[in-house]
């Protein structure tokens, strides 16, 4: 589907008062202004992110009561139970908990529902088989638990504490935990909504660890030390796809900087299998490479082995099951594609189901464990808010995948009658449906996405920073941008376009990706840069010229050496 660009007008006032404030490259003074970012006080902090610009999170609601109930378990030596997610986010905070408390001498244990047989949260089977077996006094859940009512109801009953942590919206009437720690709670003046689960849980822990202090505990306990925890944290943020703002982007920068200077024996084993050979990692090798191995696992088979192989001393160990998340990949990968493939060729067959706004789709006994990113796929192929449903055994079980501008909770939300289940963010979402229900559901979510996307375009935009001459791309301007790091949300990686682009060479490659050589038409000194371009357009494999091109800048790595490469965005 073709792109709108829109390219950003710089406020050239700003620039110069940056460019004079910082003495950044004059193109990266323009982005930094255009993202807010005037003072010298505040571009330092951003472009040298450090632990201590965390702010206090005191204000999160009933980490206080949290802290304290922890730390009792602590000292008493309670059994406790962290009860986490199966996506990187949730795998990532229970190694974090769990490490932590172990490293503080807590009776500590974790668990992982099966995301197939199981499904997402705590339920009260769970509290029935798990909990109490165990003999578990307190239950800390990561990154799940703000919709588990019914199990935390039980727990209580059962005469077990729980502390949820979480950061997935949730009901106005929260669980009767003994505390919930979600920044999205209604009440929650910390005004953090944008923390991972991830997130949450290292607040959590600054706090205990604080509060262990106070009471003199590290004299006879060495006291951890949260920077080694940081890898840990940028994995579960940087794969969970929230805004890379505030703390986000500072721990995140602490982790990657973590994981470069002495990668802990699973992530070292993840990079190896990954096939990353540049001497340091950034946020897209995590994003593209790394979680999507760890997210496998749960997909696939078990995501208690991502909690295993994050948390092994072992490199032996670490490097066998890497190279069992790499196999899962893989099989992840196949799967992926016979079902989108087929989804495809149905759709060709049914032209007039892409006449909706939305995309809603079922059948019997599809792998959940690649819904969500098929559903992805789809929504990006065809730019539209998409729903696939598995039935099995009279349930189905759902992933969902919104565009930008329209909040897929709250089109859920407005068909919430129809559902037995449902949660997630703004983008993404998972339900819970009778098969009864489905044809209803799927006009009613037609409707409310109608409703919400009167004001919407229907077609993808390319946001684009600043147009570049070739002459003006240099080594320097490449390790300026890469101090713009980590990526993501709300700080995205700046695109640029350049135009009279002479295309010297190119060559289909994988089928579906497109490598080139390019150079600045107009001028005869223009340095010539290869490029690779992703999902290329096919038709455009055989052109020799472009009007224009939009890119990001990377360096390319190899084994004996280094070098400039453009990553096509879009040419026209």
């Amino acid at each position: 589907m073709k792109k709108q660009w829109h390219i950003a007008r710089p406020d050239f006032e700003a620039a110069q008062t940056v460019c004079r404030e910082s003495g950044c490259h004059p193109v990266i003074s323009a982005i930094l202004a255009r993202r807010g970012l005037l003072s010298k006080q505040e571009i330092e902090s951003f472009l040298n992110p450090s632990l201590d610009q965390i702010r206090s999170h005191a204000l999160l609601a009933d980490l206080p009561r949290a802290v304290h109930r922890i730390a009792k378990a602590i000292l008493h030596h309670e059994p406790i139970l962290v009860f986490g997610d199966y996506d990187v986010d949730g795998v990532t905070s229970t190694a974090l908990l769990y490490d932590f408390l172990k490293c503080a001498g807590a009776h500590v244990s974790y668990y992982i529902p099966d995301r197939i047989s199981e499904g997402y949260g705590m339920n009260e089977t769970q509290i029935v088989k798990v909990a109490i077996p165990r003999g578990i006094r307190l239950i800390v859940t990561a990154d799940c638990g703000s919709g588990s009512h019914k199990a935390i109801d039980l727990a209580n009953e059962s005469g077990i504490d729980v502390i949820v942590t979480d950061h997935h919206r949730l009901s106005d009437q929260l669980p009767d935990a003994l505390a919930v720690i979600n920044p999205r709670r209604n009440d929650c003046p910390s005004n953090s909504s944008y923390l991972a689960g991830v997130g949450v849980a290292f607040c959590l822990l600054i706090g205990i660890r604080r509060h262990l202090r106070e009471i003199n505990f590290w004299n006879i306990q060495s006291q951890p030390n949260l920077k080694e925890y940081c890898d840990l944290v940028a994995l579960g943020t940087i794969s969970d796809i929230v805004p890379m703002i505030k703390e986000n982007r500072v721990i995140t920068r602490s982790g990657i900087d973590v994981i470069n200077d002495n990668p802990r024996p699973g992530i070292k084993a993840l990079q190896s299998v990954s096939g990353i050979l540049k001497p340091q990692i950034d946020s897209d090798d995590i994003a593209f490479r790394i979680g999507p191995r760890i997210n496998a696992a749960g997909r696939m088979a078990h995501a208690e082995m991502g909690v295993e192989l994050l948390l092994t001393k072992d490199s032996a160990r670490a490097a066998q099951l890497a190279e069992k998340f790499n196999s899962l990949n893989a099989m992840r990968q196949k799967e992926e594609s016979l079902i989108l493939n087929q989804i495809i060729k149905f759709l060709k067959d049914e032209p007039h189901l892409l006449e909706k706004k939305t995309l809603v789709l079922r059948s019997q006994d599809l792998h959940e464990g690649v819904l969500g990113i098929v559903a992805s796929r789809l929504m990006e192929k065809f730019y539209r808010p998409v729903i696939l449903v598995s039935f099995r055994d009279g349930i189905g079980k759902g992933s969902g995948r919104s565009i930008p501008g329209i909040n897929i909770y709250d089109a859920l939300s407005a068909c919430s009658g129809y559902l037995e289940n449902f949660g997630g963010h703004p983008m993404a979402a998972g339900i819970q449906i009778k098969p009864e229900q489905y044809l209803s559901f799927k006009n009613a979510f037609e409707e409310a996405v109608e409703h919400l996307s009167k004001n919407i375009q229907s077609f993808p935009s390319l946001e684009i920073d600043h147009e570049l001459n070739f002459d003006m791309i240099t080594e320097n301007l490449i390790d300026e941008i890469n101090a713009m790091q980590p990526f993501g949300p709300q700080n995205p990686e700046p695109v640029f376009y350049s135009k009279y682009i002479e295309i010297v060479f190119s060559k289909i490659i994988g089928n579906r990706h497109l490598k080139l050589t390019v150079k600045q038409k107009k001028s005869p000194s223009s340095p010539v840069f290869p490029a690779i371009w992703f999902n290329a357009d096919q038709e455009l494999a055989s052109r020799k010229y472009a009007k224009e091109i939009a890119y990001r800048l990377r360096r390319n790595h190899w084994n004996n050496g280094q070098g400039i490469q453009l990553l096509i965005e879009d040419i026209r």
